[in-house]
């Protein structure tokens, strides 16, 4: 039975997504090639949600939609929130923003478009912004060629807060009188800055 329950803790850890308890069965009885009971796999699991639960642990193992995965307990939400916003914030360049920017103002959109506002190619950028889920592909223009179209990902607006792209603030806003002392390419950022932190 120990065996067992290390056999399914490290299947929850190991996988993304909710595990049912149907899949721990079969992948046990696929790597063992024996039946496995399935009111032992539901012991273990019980152990194993009584073992998370205690406070020795900062995460627990929890059943949603008819899967178990493990997350972390309520009490350190905050600092892993505060974490994952300062390293995403590091990992954007100044270029990725203005990329970002564009996408999110002008989706859906090619490549080649985004290319034209900011003067630049932006294979590079717009790989990164893919592999950070913040942007995401929508389909294909029919313009010629049938080029790429982007737009903007659940993670851009879980990560800035927002509703909906109408919660984004409007380009009026960053229009700049010809006193005002920045570029901008600043005023875009510091938007988006702000828009973070609410």
């Amino acid at each position: 039975m120990d065996k067992l329950i290390l056999h399914i803790e490290s299947l929850i850890f190991t996988t993304e997504q909710p595990i049912s308890k149907e899949e721990i069965i079969a992948c046990l009885e696929a790597c063992f090639e024996t039946d496995i009971n399935e009111i032992e796999v539901e012991e273990a699991l019980l152990t194993l949600q009584e073992k998370y639960g205690s406070e020795d642990f900062s995460f627990e193992l929890n059943e949603i939609n008819g899967g178990f995965v493990f997350l972390t307990k309520g009490a350190y939400h905050n600092v892993i929130g505060q974490y994952l916003k300062i390293n995403t914030r590091k990992m954007l360049s100044k270029a990725a923003l203005e990329t970002l920017a564009i996408i999110a103002y002008k989706q859906p959109v090619t490549k080649s478009e985004v290319e034209s506002i900011r003067g630049v190619g932006c294979d590079y950028t717009i790989q990164k912004l893919l592999d950070k889920e913040l942007v995401a592909i929508t389909g294909r223009s029919e313009g010629p060629g049938r080029p790429l179209l982007y737009c903007t990902s659940e993670r851009f607006m879980d990560y800035f807060g927002l509703n909906d792209l109408n919660d984004l603030p409007k380009l009026k806003d960053f229009q700049q009188p010809d006193s005002e002392i920045g570029s901008s390419t600043e005023i875009v950022e510091e938007a988006i800055r702000n828009t973070s932190q609410n």
